[in-house]
């Protein structure tokens, strides 16, 4: 009876950030601010590690993938939301919704393998420097960002795909500024236990195997840096992995608390703030982590605006 009696929705309307319209201009400006940052910071990156001849290492063939990842992940979150801050209806169509959804769950579960891929190439840098270049050759670099991608797309396909069978009827309002799947199924005339079962049991593998590869590689990280005889060794070593852990915590916390927590209304405002954190602060902060906190970058950089300089 509850499906006879509903309209299918066509289109749905965020609420948005905040309900109260005089934060509008400078969340808008805030946010402008920072989708130009991750802008300039993950191009500046990506473009610094092809001209730089001693960039050319996995790591940094690792890094900018992740930069890429980060500029198409922000993008299919940030772009919109600029577009609905100052607009009177925050709309979106169903089909855009879906798309939205889709490129977000794929560049967001590559993100995580690729940091996952990111552990064991430092593991085996570190422990294993002799046999470094014939371990992680350009092939194999080719075949782990391949395949992070792959398990990203099958991610997306498969959980887009189970929204198919949800009912939405109209009008819709989401509580989030994005399409999302916990937002969509709190709004959904259908059961979505069946797609909150299978969303858990997928974001929990993925961040359990990532997780698992990645404390597993630190752990054997740790035992090498023990049994470095240099200080020097083990400075370097500490610092090109307290990059990557860093990355790793602030990407990881907020996409836990996320996904592996049941929705209900009382968790919304709570998730759209971590939201908020995971797709649009995080993809600004990677470049700058590893610029600040990585010696080569910056004397990739110095030497760049050198030869500039001179030219």
């Amino acid at each position: 009876m509850a499906d006879e009696n509903c309209t299918k929705a066509t289109q749905f309307t965020f609420l948005g950030l905040t309900e109260h319209p005089q934060l509008m201009p400078f969340l808008f400006m805030l946010f402008l601010g920072t989708y130009v940052l991750t802008l300039v910071g993950n191009l500046s990156l990506i473009v610094l590690i092809r001209v730089s001849p001693q960039l050319h290492t996995p790591m940094y063939f690792f890094l900018s993938n992740l930069s890429f990842l980060d500029i198409c992940y922000s993008s299919t979150i940030s772009f919109k939301m600029l577009l609905d801050l100052p607009a009177k209806h925050k709309v979106i169509s169903f089909a855009g919704c879906l798309t939205q959804f889709y490129f977000y769950a794929c560049f967001a579960a590559t993100e995580i393998y690729l940091l996952a891929v990111m552990a064991y190439d430092r593991l085996v840098a570190i422990s294993k420097p002799l046999l470094y270049t014939a371990v992680i050759s350009p092939g194999v670099c080719k075949s782990l960002v391949i395949g992070s991608y792959i398990a990203g797309l099958l991610n997306a396909t498969v959980q887009t795909s189970a929204l198919l069978r949800l009912s939405f009827c109209s009008p819709l309002v989401i509580n989030n500024f994005y399409c999302d799947a916990p937002p969509l199924f709190v709004v959904s005339s259908t059961d979505t236990r069946l797609n909150e079962l299978l969303m858990f049991v997928f974001v929990g593998f993925i961040l359990m195997t990532t997780s698992l590869l990645i404390l597993t590689s630190y752990a054997f990280i740790v035992v090498a840096v023990i049994r470095m005889g240099s200080v020097r060794g083990r400075h370097k070593a500490c610092s090109t992995c307290a990059s990557h852990l860093a990355v790793t915590f602030i990407f990881y916390v907020p996409t836990t608390f996320n996904y592996l927590q049941p929705s209900s209304l009382n968790s919304q405002q709570s998730k759209k703030i971590a939201s908020i954190f995971h797709t649009i602060i995080v993809p600004m902060l990677n470049p700058m982590i590893y610029s600040l906190r990585n010696k080569e970058v910056r004397h990739a950089l110095h030497s760049l605006v050198r030869r500039k300089m001179c030219s």
